[in-house]
């Protein structure tokens, strides 16, 4: 597809980068004003309002999502969700720890980039630790584990999907995005929260029709890939530091979107504050929680975005089991420091922070 286009000097990649800065840029403005964020969706003190945010957006990325694949659009067969190998540790692991993590720090990755470009120097040194820790995993000295943790699986067979059980693929979409979309509207959130979930929703499946159907270029394929902060936040780290010898790709342009886009809303909103640490404490909590979704992340194959909004969409079961993994360890984490501080011990329970 991407040839007809009659592109002589940009590649497919280059290309993907600046769909990527776009999508990013769009996420970051929306994300920024209507308080996205899977931490809040499972543990917050507004929960309910979060909830309905999030679960507006993966509403409509359920049904965009499926709607391309029926229209022959774009396919995931040889997508890394679709594998039949299924690492269950790896992913169950993973996603728990990546759940203690986002507690821990307060947000999720893609919620703390979005803070990131507010001024919140906790969310900056985060998205740094875990960028460290995530490219350890993928590549460095913590691969290893990576490999041995992953290694544990079985075969789910043809299974690899949703799709593939009775009733197909629709009626597993129609379930997911009607009960996604009637606990957003029970949610309370008025129209304009709403409709900016609904397009953070609508991000998804055009990151994966961008890059599976309209760069599509059979001579120099990349990868079909949509909003995700995992790999984007690992690739950027290794980008930055060596960009004189590697090109950027999608995820660069992804999170250098994401930052940007919820820069210029905090801008024209009012609500660019300087926020950093109070305590050597809360810096540890943090760090902590960084490291924690690092590994985790890599070894659940994706965040809350990366296997949630963008993976649960494609019905894999892989994806899916990821996210109540994070959900799971997202609430033993609250657990677990709800319990510390009603015993007696010093609370463990990080006071309120502005813009979180």
């Amino acid at each position: 597809m991407f040839e007809t286009f009659g592109f002589e000097e940009t590649t497919a990649k280059q290309a993907s980068v600046a769909l990527a800065l776009i999508l990013g840029a769009i996420f970051g403005f929306l994300a920024e004003r209507t308080g996205f964020c899977f931490r809040r969706a499972v543990v917050g003190e507004d929960r309910r309002s979060a909830a309905g945010v999030w679960m507006m957006a993966l509403a409509v990325a359920v049904i965009g999502t499926q709607w391309l694949v029926s229209a022959e659009l774009i396919t995931f067969d040889e997508h890394r969700f679709m594998a039949s190998e299924f690492p269950i540790l790896a992913i169950v692991l993973g996603g728990v720890m990546f759940g203690i993590g986002m507690v821990l720090t307060r947000g999720c990755v893609s919620r703390l980039t979005v803070l990131g470009g507010t001024g919140n120097l906790r969310a900056l040194l985060v998205l740094l630790v875990f960028a460290v820790v995530a490219h350890a995993m993928l590549k460095g000295v913590l691969a290893p584990l990576r490999v041995a943790v992953g290694s544990v699986t079985f075969d789910l067979g043809s299974n690899v999907s949703l799709a593939t059980l009775p009733g197909g693929a629709w009626l597993y979409a129609g379930a997911l995005g009607g009960a996604a979309l009637i606990t957003a509207l029970r949610s309370g959130n008025g129209p304009l929260v709403l409709l900016g979930a609904a397009l953070i929703g609508a991000l998804a499946p055009l990151g994966w029709v961008g890059t599976g159907y309209i760069l599509l270029d059979e001579f120099d394929p990349i990868a079909l890939e949509s909003l995700s902060f995992t790999s984007p936040a690992a690739d950027s780290l290794f980008y930055t530091v060596a960009s004189t010898s590697i090109l950027p790709g999608f995820g660069v342009g992804l999170m250098g979107g994401v930052l940007t886009g919820a820069l210029v809303a905090a801008l024209l909103f009012g609500s660019f504050r300087w926020q950093s640490f109070e305590s050597p404490r809360q810096t540890g909590r943090y760090l902590a929680g960084a490291a924690l979704m690092g590994m985790g992340g890599v070894l659940a194959g994706g965040c809350t975005v990366g296997a949630g909004l963008s993976g649960v969409p494609t019905l894999s079961v892989a994806a899916i089991t990821a996210l109540l993994s994070i959900a799971f360890g997202g609430k033993l984490a609250d657990q677990a420091i709800r319990s510390a501080s009603g015993s007696g011990a010093p609370s463990a329970t990080p006071t309120q922070q502005p813009a979180e």
